[in-house]
């Protein structure tokens, strides 16, 4: 059968996007710093929510991926995880805990030193991080921070969740979250069939592992 289109825009719309931009614009407030995290398996949408929030606050809000800490393709290969890319073992996990902790510090009070803080950012067409590609201002009174492993409980990802105010666990239909994986992995070059391939052998699994966190989120998101 033919796999479906991603969909570019699945929030635009639901009274949940509009119900979640409320919420998070009562975070945005100017003057204070405040970190909002969206988690959840691969394909739920975290990434365009994220983009669309950013977008509908206006200024008042910078958007800071996970991905951006993906280990270069290389450095895969030299370590033998090129084929799970996307597992917790693929990212510099400590870096981005290094990252949210500089975030954090420019709330008022905490020494903040008022300069910018630069993050990475993946490049989907190359399939490589990008350094300093994402500009943070001080003045910005709310980081969306999206990515799949936020709520997780080992190694140095423990700590990423103590550092957000607020985490939502975005949730789908797994029967759907998996066939928008699939029209992504083709979108990107892959055969319909490596793409179902990789979908069963690396992102279910890795959605497995997420979904153990789902408990330690403030708030659970029934993505329409």
């Amino acid at each position: 059968m033919p796999w479906p289109r991603p969909c570019p825009r699945p929030w635009r719309r639901s009274s949940v996007a509009a119900d979640l931009l409320a919420l998070a614009a009562g975070l945005a407030v100017p003057g204070r710093r405040r970190l909002l995290g969206l988690a959840g398996p691969p394909g739920v949408g975290k990434s365009t929510l994220a983009a669309q929030l950013v977008a509908d606050l206006d200024g008042l809000a910078a958007l800071v991926p996970m991905d951006g800490f993906h280990l270069a393709q290389a450095e895969l290969e030299r370590l033998g995880r090129a084929g799970r890319k996307g597992a917790p073992d693929t990212f510099d996990a400590p870096g981005f805990v290094a990252l949210l902790g500089r975030l954090a510090d420019q709330r008022p009070g905490l020494g903040a030193t008022g300069e910018t803080v630069y993050a990475p950012r993946f490049d989907r067409h190359r399939e490589e991080p990008v350094a300093g590609a994402i500009a943070v201002e001080a003045e910005v009174p709310l980081v969306v921070v999206e990515g799949n492993y936020l709520l997780q409980d080992e190694g140095a990802w423990a700590r990423v969740a103590p550092l957000l105010d607020e985490c939502w666990y975005l949730d789908l239909d797994p029967a759907t979250r998996r066939e928008r994986l699939v029209a992504r992995h083709v979108a990107h070059g892959r055969s319909p069939e490596a793409a179902l391939a990789w979908v069963l052998g690396t992102d279910e699994p890795n959605a497995e592992l997420i979904s153990r966190g789902r408990g330690r989120a403030t708030r659970h998101v029934l993505v329409p």
